[in-house]
């Protein structure tokens, strides 16, 4: 996805200048404890609810989620967690119709999205329109199946594979996202393939296929509803109770066991081509999971690396060297293991071994002297105020609390996860550095241009690999993605949420 609306991330890129806010002190006593009132509770079936007032606009918004995402795919159903997010929007037994159509007629904003780990479906409503809403979400929950028939799921793999040209494989550089979790992720991991998954498979599935994911996964015990915004609680509680409370109580699906933590054994390097003007080159890392020791503190790296004109990667590759014509650094933060990205478009007239000498010369001297106390309280200042504005509607309230529900097993997880960026230190940045970015263990990705047409694959894991980083060029004279999103939650995946 995508509209990447839970792709809440310091996501670090240096495309536009960062301004330079006050530093704060770094004490965690001293950060502001922001809470989400809320009311948490659960109904028989095992559905959790979340309910929080909030009364500043006439508006509320239902937001479910299902825990369930491409990383729960049957092996050779790829795409398959995605798929049946576009089918739950094709009408349910008692609403048998597009499911945008009775909601549009009443002003409110609804869409869904699919990343690695989980679903997620919304709908923002005017306030009266709350039984509306919850309504049409408790139907396609317990009754998807019999409106479900050929024709509609036809539909639906032609529109998901249309997607998939959209957004990759007709697109420069789409490929890159596919690639890079197919390298860094082995075989047979839950995220080795992208959650839009592969034509072929996307083809292959069948409506004994949809059943099966349905009746397995989209169970009231596997699912949170939060109702954040203008309502009643008292009135909000009899309207889920009588749409959801008959639904049927299942058991909980079990997920499968997480596996060992990827550790790589040496450099990979993989080349593709394009129909792309200049050569991108990414590395990656398997790094810390979301909340996970190092999660935090390479956030702060990025945006000392790429947040911003004044970083060290836009500097020394862009401004110094003008050998990239943009970078970017960013954690892709994960359930099981996230993924840490470097990215560079080769300036004209200039190399990708240029860049990747110039990447390698900076995160070197990042492991061995570490980062400023400047640059890691900018860096958590930043983070503090996108935090805070992710909390400034009842959008991104909702979201929050369903998303700390899922990840982190309570929605009352906001102060903590802020306190964690409060407790970030120059040393912890630069341990975080040494430990999930080695040198000599990563992934390597050159997307170059058709013309510069070479083998895919220049060595792999375990191997020698043809050496990426010559020694830098002389110096010189001085000379697309998105933009950063708000504070970090378990959701954020910057290429993969729809």
């Amino acid at each position: 996805m995508s509209t990447w609306l839970l792709a809440l991330a310091l996501h670090a890129h240096a495309e536009a200048p960062v301004p330079p806010p006050a530093a704060t002190s770094g004490a965690a006593a001293e950060v502001p404890a922001p809470r989400i009132p809320h009311e948490r509770y659960t109904l028989p079936n095992g559905l959790q609810v979340i309910l929080a007032e909030d009364h500043s606009v006439p508006f509320v918004w239902t937001n479910v989620w299902y825990y369930v995402g491409s990383k729960d795919e049957t092996p050779g159903r790829s795409g398959f967690a995605h798929l049946f997010e576009h089918l739950m929007f094709q009408g349910s037994e008692h609403s048998n119709t597009d499911y945008f159509k009775p909601l549009q007629k009443v002003g409110a904003t609804i869409n869904g999205t699919t990343n690695l780990d989980r679903t997620n479906y919304f709908e923002g409503v005017p306030a009266e329109q709350l039984p509306l809403a919850l309504w049409l979400e408790s139907d396609r929950m317990g009754f998807l199946l019999p409106a479900l028939d050929q024709t509609k799921l036809d539909n639906q793999k032609a529109v998901v594979r249309n997607e998939r040209r959209q957004r990759y494989d007709n697109v420069p550089y789409g490929q890159a996202w596919p690639l890079l979790l197919d390298s860094v992720f082995p075989e047979g991991h839950p995220y080795h393939i992208a959650t839009i998954g592969k034509h072929e498979e996307i083809e292959a599935a069948s409506l004994d296929d949809v059943k099966a994911f349905f009746q397995k996964w989209y169970v009231p015990s596997n699912a949170s509803l939060v109702v954040c915004g203008d309502f009643d609680p008292k009135t909000a509680r009899t309207l889920v109770e009588r749409y959801f409370g008959s639904l049927p109580t299942l058991p909980r699906p079990a997920h499968a066991p997480a596996p060992a933590p990827v550790t790589l054994a040496g450099q990979k390097v993989v080349v593709a081509t394009d129909d792309v003007p200049f050569e991108k080159v990414w590395i990656a890392w398997p790094s810390a999971a979301v909340y996970a020791p190092g999660d935090a503190e390479l956030d702060v790296l990025s945006h000392a690396l790429a947040g911003g004109k004044d970083s060290r990667l836009y500097r020394k590759l862009v401004q110094e060297l003008q050998v990239a014509q943009d970078v970017e650094a960013s954690q892709q933060s994960l359930t099981l293991q996230s993924m840490y990205t470097l990215e560079a478009t080769v300036a004209p007239g200039h190399t990708g071994e240029e860049v990747l000498a110039a990447l390698d010369a900076v995160l070197a001297e990042v492991r061995e002297k570490g980062v400023t106390t400047d640059e890691v309280s900018t860096a958590r200042t930043l983070y503090e105020v996108s935090f805070h504005g992710s909390l400034a509607t009842t959008q991104g309230k909702a979201d929050r609390l369903n998303a700390y529900a899922f990840g982190r097993g309570e929605p009352d997880w906001v102060a903590r996860d802020l306190a964690r960026y409060a407790v970030v230190t120059p040393e912890a940045v630069q341990a975080a550095a040494r430990t999930w970015l080695p040198a000599d263990k990563r992934v390597v990705l050159r997307i170059q241009p058709e013309a510069a047409a070479v083998p895919k694959a220049l060595g792999a894991e375990g191997a020698a690999a043809p050496s990426a980083t010559p020694p830098p060029p002389p110096a010189a004279s001085p000379a697309a993605s998105p933009a950063p999103a708000p504070a970090k939650s378990p959701s954020k995946q910057k290429k993969e949420s729809k």
